[in-house]
């Protein structure tokens, strides 16, 4: 089995996300190559002690812009992002306490 901080990368601080906080919707860049059921289980062994329990994921995914600087072109990184929804019964994930007012 993959390593949990493996697939999930970083979670996205954006307002987009912060307003999802309170609902007990969170955003995490992934892996690439990750599926929804290896999301799944990466966020709730990751944070494990505060008794998460994830209700469906969904993911997107983005493709590099493509940016040139002179003659030479070239792309950003792809992106996957993924948007894990908690259970009613589920607590909140204590990293992100504070941070949405």
């Amino acid at each position: 089995m993959k390593d949990p901080h493996d697939i999930i990368l970083r979670p996205v601080l954006t307002e987009k996300a912060y307003d999802g906080i309170a609902d007990k919707k969170y955003i995490f860049e992934v892996a690439i190559n990750a599926n929804k059921a290896e999301i799944k289980a990466a966020v709730e062994a990751c944070f494990a002690e505060d008794g998460v329990k994830v209700a469906k994921v969904n993911t997107v995914r983005t493709l590099g812009k493509i940016k040139t600087q002179g003659r030479h072109s070239g792309r950003t990184p792809e992106v996957k992002k993924a948007y894990v929804t908690l259970k009613k019964d589920s607590k909140p994930i204590k990293f992100f306490e504070g941070m949405a007012q």
